[in-house]
């Protein structure tokens, strides 16, 4: 999760203008910078250092990066933490995933990629939208494919924008209903 000392409606807002992130957001603003102080990055002038941390499931600090505001972290680097954190739950996450692939086909042939995240309104906007069509889809969770991850940020100018859909050679970022009507040959 992300966490920031900003207001609910300028998380939403920074949000929306990067098209969308992978991982929920939520607000340290009230008491102000509370959870911030509280793990050493809250900055004198109210603002707080771009920090992550990984915490295990017994609440200790088992990584810590503090880094400039400009720097993006290797989300790589993270994940190789989690994993050797929980490597049982890794692997039987990867079993699941494998067994019960979220995927609709039609005539043994997968129409539509949709690259998206458990969470996010787009992508649950754009699976109704999918299903409501009959339109048969792949359903990939970048937070846990991360191959897919870096795949939708070369797409979406180094965001993991979602959701994203790969149909065919042609790729649309973001849910923009006319442009998928249109591929999709979809009269309303």
């Amino acid at each position: 999760m992300g966490l920031s000392v900003d207001s609910v409606p300028s998380l939403t807002a920074w949000a929306e203008s990067l098209g969308g992130i992978t991982y929920p957001l939520l607000s340290d603003f009230y008491p102000h910078g509370e959870a911030s102080k509280t793990y050493g990055v809250l900055r004198p002038d109210g603002t707080s250092e771009r920090a992550i941390f990984v915490i295990d499931k017994y609440g200790i600090i088992r990584y810590i990066d503090v880094h400039d505001i400009d720097d993006q972290p290797d989300n790589e680097v993270l994940f190789g933490v989690l994993d050797e954190l929980e490597p049982q739950a890794a692997a039987l996450y990867k079993s699941r995933q494998a067994d019960n692939p979220a995927t609709v086909e039609s005539k043994g042939q997968t129409l539509v990629k949709l690259f998206c995240t458990p969470w996010c309104p787009g992508c649950r906007r754009a699976r109704a939208y999918l299903r409501d069509h009959g339109i048969p889809f792949e359903e990939i969770n970048i937070i846990r494919d991360r191959d897919s991850a870096r795949l939708v940020r070369s797409w979406a100018n180094g965001n993991e924008t979602t959701p994203t859909f790969q149909i065919g050679d042609k790729v649309i970022v973001d849910f923009k209903k006319a442009e998928l009507d249109e591929i999709l040959g979809i009269e309303e």
